[in-house]
């Protein structure tokens, strides 16, 4: 539906759009997979759950409504919700939850985003079987800067546990061992033919030889990154995390959880049967992960055999689940369109320096009873600080003036300063302090953030996601951040835009990013077993001087703590 400008509250002038309203009804759906029935948490009924269609500068009113036995918010990944922080989304960061019963209204403000972007449930683990995608089409009277494909289609990747997900956790945060593993994977909601009792629910896209797809890839899984191909076929990104990309060809494309890609498919093969394949990329040493393969089925409407009598489709190539060149690799090929229809501004000047050490860690427990290393409890942290997370949420506390909910001294730098990815640390590194701190940034001011991995207990990557921002990725590299050397080599001409980094195992990234968006914006690792432990940070973005430049009031049925 239209809506007039005039018509709309004062604070939603900036967006030229449409307005469009969902209804959203959480609660708890049998579903089977793997041989076995279980409950899970769905929205709407479906796993994976609704797509939003929306164009470029739109608001989308999301009622929401749970009817499940666990506390629920919703939080709209990659939309920056321009001084909108209310309707982000994370438990006790800028909301309490929607408890049962209760409902929440959402007003999601689409600025820039053009692709696609999605949304997920940001309480405890539910977002194991609540998300779905956000496609953003380009605004009215504007077109694909590529030919426009014949078709678009949502490919969700995802997890599924025979367990209650939510005992996955409960076990983990009793013990301090790590969580346990998925039994699967899925595409759309499906593990695929080469599980037990799966055939028939196997996800197919069916494609017709000549035409082209646009496949809008969501990795919405919990605790593992993808390697994804198609058989004899090759893959062309075109857009990742809500902005376009220059075209970039690949046998395969490396996906991390939070992330989104928009992937063009050419259906140019012999008609046949063609698999879709999913894996994990994991190489940190001693990490487990599930080490399973989730399938679907490209089908040209001209292949015409009986299923019954056909071969087995064509599987794809897919590189070793620890090759940590292939996924950086094609990582570092993406580049931002920067076309005269689609600039970027990437930042030139920076005004505040930050670097971000992000660790596993462990704290001691009582006689070595805990289940993680030598009997200590599993830990993660930013800069030393592992996160605690508050009983009253932080936007709230800052907007009213609550005092002792957080701390706003959260360093800017490593406490301690050492070989971040050397071999073996002296055990006093690997306890960091809990804490729940706040970074406080003035309003305009240019960010450069350096994340640093380091070997602490155990290196791996790490999918660092910012709420409320996208940035430009202008470094990245492998070993210790040389803050003389590496800005050398920095991209600043066509750098990706994106909200989801991965920072490499014992690596570093760097972006830029302008702090123009007033309020409380969570900084987390999107493996959720590390966000579940404690790497996370909150950064709280002052108000400007106009007034298109402060926090919006807060909306009247916000839930209650």
């Amino acid at each position: 539906m239209k809506v007039s400008w005039l018509l709309l509250p004062c604070f939603f002038l900036f967006a030229w759009g449409e307005t469009r309203y969902y209804d959203f009804i959480v609660s708890s759906t049998p579903y089977t997979r793997l041989c076995s029935t279980k409950k899970i948490l769905t929205v709407n009924g479906q796993f994976p759950g609704p797509t939003i269609y929306a164009n470029k500068g739109d608001i989308v009113v999301v009622e929401t409504y749970n009817r499940a036995q666990y506390n629920i918010t919703l939080h709209w990944h990659g939309v920056k919700q321009p001084r909108n922080p209310w309707s982000d989304g994370p438990e006790y960061i800028t909301q309490c939850p929607i408890p049962p019963g209760g409902s929440f209204k959402y007003t999601i403000i689409l600025s820039n985003e053009e692709g696609t972007v999605w949304w997920h449930a940001h309480s405890d683990w539910s977002r194991a079987t609540v998300h779905g995608a956000i496609v953003v089409h380009p605004q009215l009277g504007t077109i694909y800067p590529f030919t426009k494909p014949d078709r678009e289609v949502p490919i969700i990747l995802g997890e599924w546990w025979k367990e209650d997900i939510n005992e996955v956790l409960a076990l983990g945060l009793i013990t301090g061992a790590d969580f346990n593993v998925s039994d699967a994977f899925t595409i759309n909601g499906q593990p695929g033919d080469r599980y037990p009792c799966s055939k028939q629910g196997t996800f197919r896209l069916l494609v017709e030889h000549g035409k082209s797809y646009l496949l809008r890839i969501v990795n919405a899984a919990l605790n593992d990154e993808f390697f994804l191909a198609i058989a004899n076929h090759k893959l062309t990104v075109v857009g990742t995390d809500g902005a376009y990309t220059k075209p970039l060809q690949a046998q395969y494309i490396m996906i991390t959880p939070g992330q989104t890609m928009d992937v063009l498919l050419e259906a140019n093969q012999p008609p046949n049967l063609y698999y879709m394949a999913a894996r994990a990329f994991s190489d940190g040493v001693g990490v487990p992960f599930d080490n399973t393969t989730a399938t679907a089925i490209v089908e040209y409407s001209n292949y015409t055999l009986p299923h019954s009598t056909a071969p087995s489709p064509i599987y794809p190539q897919l590189p070793y689940y620890n090759n940590t060149l292939a996924a950086f690799n094609f990582t570092q090929r993406l580049r931002s369109l920067a076309s005269g229809d689609h600039p970027i501004e990437v930042p030139l000047k920076v005004d505040t320096h930050l670097v971000y050490s992000v660790s596993v860690n462990t704290f001691p427990c009582p006689q070595n009873s805990c289940g993680g290393p030598n009997g200590s409890r599993f830990a993660a942290s930013i800069n030393n600080i592992s996160f605690e997370t508050p009983q009253i949420d932080i936007l709230d506390a800052y907007y009213a003036g609550i005092r002792g909910v957080f701390r706003k001294n959260f360093p800017s730098f490593p406490p301690y300063i050492f070989n971040f990815t050397a071999d073996s640390f002296p055990m006093v590194l690997e306890i960091p302090k809990p804490g729940t701190k706040v970074k406080v940034l003035k309003y305009g001011e240019c960010v450069e953030l350096v994340f640093q991995g380091t070997n602490l207990v155990a290196g791996e990557d790490h999918p660092l996601h910012l709420h409320g921002f996208s940035f430009y990725v202008v470094g990245s590299g492998f070993g210790n951040y040389d803050p003389v050397k590496d800005p050398l080599e920095y991209n600043l001409v066509d750098p990706p835009s994106k909200n989801t980094v991965s920072v490499p195992r014992n690596g570093w990234v760097a972006l830029r990013f302008i702090a123009d968006n007033p309020g409380v914006w969570f900084m987390h690792c999107h493996l959720e077993r590390h966000l579940s432990w404690g790497m996370d940070a909150v950064f709280i973005v002052r108000d400007g001087e106009s007034p298109d430049e402060r926090l919006l009031p807060p909306p009247p049925n916000m839930p209650r703590c």
